[in-house]
Parts: C-alpha cells; structure tokens; sequence
C-alpha cells in the first residue's frame, strides 16, 4: 500500500528555517544539501526542509498553507513546549488550553507554517 512517508515545506531562507527547526526539535537535521534540509520524526517519517526558489519546478508563492501536528505527547509536554517556544521566541498563535479534541497550542515557524503541539489522548491529562 502506498503510504507517504515525509513532507517537505517550502521555505524562504533554509538557514534560517534549519536553525528554528533544530531548536524547536532539539535534533540536527540527519542531511543538508544546498538549500535542503532533512529531519528525521518519529519512525522513519521525514520532515524536509526546500529552500523555495530553488525548487524545480518553481513553487508557487503562498507559503504556510498547512499545519505540522505533534500529538502524541502528554498535558505537561504540550506546556513544556509551549514554554520552549516562548523562550525560542515563536511566534504563538494559540496558547495552551483545552479544545473540544484536546489540550493543543499552535505556534508559527519563521515562513508561517503553524505547528501545533496537541495531547488527544484524555488518559494523559490526569
């Protein structure tokens, strides 16, 4: 069965994006090419990282169209992060609270991509 396996997001300076990523991940990027940079997630699903106006073919100019999801951690983890990210500056779109599907925080990469840092499982909040 066909199942993807990464995501590659178009940024605007991959130094820039490789850095945020590096502290936002506390891991290197497993490889980097020239405008490339690749992290290795949980398994072996791949987050890359393309510096936009080196894509073949071009990209087009809209960025942060999509939301990288982190949500299988715990309440006190998606605080954890959430106090990271303030220390880190990223920019918060949504502080930590409980929604309808659990206790999420959503924070902005450097380009616009929202991340958001959610704990579902309602066993993991007491």
């Amino acid at each position: 069965m066909f199942k993807p396996n990464s995501v590659i997001i178009y940024v605007k300076n991959i130094d820039i994006s490789t850095d945020f990523y590096t502290k936002i991940l506390k891991q290197n990027p497993i490889e980097t090419y020239p405008g490339f940079a690749v992290f290795l997630l949980k398994g072996d699903f791949i987050l890359g990282l393309q510096q936009a106006d080196q894509i073949t073919p071009r990209a087009p100019n809209y960025y942060g169209g999509f939301e990288l999801s982190f949500s299988d951690v715990t309440k006190d983890k998606v605080d954890e992060i959430y106090s990271l990210w303030n220390k880190l500056n990223v920019k918060i779109e949504l502080e930590p609270q409980m929604l309808d599907f659990g206790y999420t925080c959503v924070g902005n990469d450097p380009d616009g991509h929202r991340l958001r840092v959610c704990a579902t499982d309602t066993s993991k909040f007491e």
